[in-house]
This record gives C-alpha cells, sequence and structure tokens, in this order.
C-alpha cells in the first residue's frame, strides 16, 4: 500500500513538473491560496522548483502573478461588500459603529495606505488586509503593485532558502 502511494506521489509530481501543466496548475493554487480558502502555495512552489529547478524564476513570476490576482479578487469582494453594505445601511435607519476591535485593521490599513499590502503575503492577516483595501476603496493599483512586490519579494526568498538546502 505505502509503495503504491508513494509511486502515485511520484507519477503525479513527474505529471505537474511538466511546464505545460505545472506552471499553470502552480498559478490556480497561487490564485486559490490568496482567496479566504485556508492553504497556502509554497508548498506546491518549492515541490515544483525542486522537480524543475530550471525553471526557477518562471515558477517564482507565475506564482507571484496568481498569488497577486487571487489578492485582487479579494480586494474586489471588500470593495463589492462596502457597496452592498452601504446600499443597506442607506434604507436603514441610524446604525452605529463600536469602534472596537473589528476596526483596528482598518485604522492600521488607513494609515499605511496601499503600501500596506505590501504584508498581503502573511499568513492569516493578509488576505483581510486586502479585503478592507477594498473596503476602504484605496487606490487599486498601487494596491496591487505592493501586493505584488510584497508576494515576489517571499516567493523569491523561500525560493532562495530552498536553493541552499539543495
Amino acid at each position: 500500500m505505502e509503495f503504491a502511494l508513494n509511486e502515485l506521489l511520484r507519477t503525479l509530481l513527474a505529471w505537474l513538473s511538466l511546464p505545460e501543466v505545472g506552471l499553470p496548475a502552480l498559478f490556480a493554487v497561487g490564485l486559490l491560496a490568496a482567496t479566504i480558502l485556508p492553504f497556502g502555495s509554497e508548498p506546491f512552489l518549492l515541490a515544483y522548483v525542486t522537480s524543475v529547478p530550471e525553471m526557477l524564476w518562471p515558477a517564482i513570476w507565475v506564482a507571484t502573478a496568481g498569488n497577486t490576482l487571487g489578492g485582487v479578487v479579494s480586494y474586489w469582494m471588500g470593495a463589492g461588500a462596502h457597496g452592498a453594505y452601504g446600499r443597506w445601511r442607506a434604507k436603514r435607519a441610524a446604525i452605529t459603529r463600536s469602534g472596537g476591535a473589528d476596526h483596528v485593521a482598518e485604522r492600521w490599513i488607513r494609515r499605511l495606505g496601499p503600501a500596506g499590502l505590501f504584508f498581503a503575503w502573511l499568513p492569516v492577516i493578509g488576505d483581510p488586509l486586502c479585503l478592507v483595501a477594498g473596503w476602504l476603496r484605496l487606490s487599486f493599483w498601487p494596491c496591487v503593485a505592493w501586493m505584488a512586490l510584497g508576494k515576489f519579494l517571499r516567493y523569491a526568498a523561500i525560493s532562495w532558502m530552498l536553493t541552499l538546502v539543495l
């Protein structure tokens, strides 16, 4: 049983290491990982780069593009939620805001502006940062640029550490 599982994993990894399959799969994994789904794309990137070391930089760029696009999706989800909330609030009388802990991220991203999205790569808080930026309707292209820079540097650093180990 264990031999069959190992052989299946080797076959799957060999299939995913093909540039025509692996890079699109890496893009999709990066995109999905940057949404509210609870998983990371780093293990897939490391597996791909381990299998096809000569594709290191294309893999980093593809993972960055997918992960940034996932952040953009989160941004637009936040912007859409803001619009829906505004319409809902307009239909209601006075709705008060408590100013509690749920507004800490809002105050933080307001203070940093789009540059705060440099930290969109962080686990747990990165996706909410993108949502809050969309909610606050921060300038779109600077947000995308800061997201992409942070995500690129993360993937490059992780890949660089892998090359030290190999």
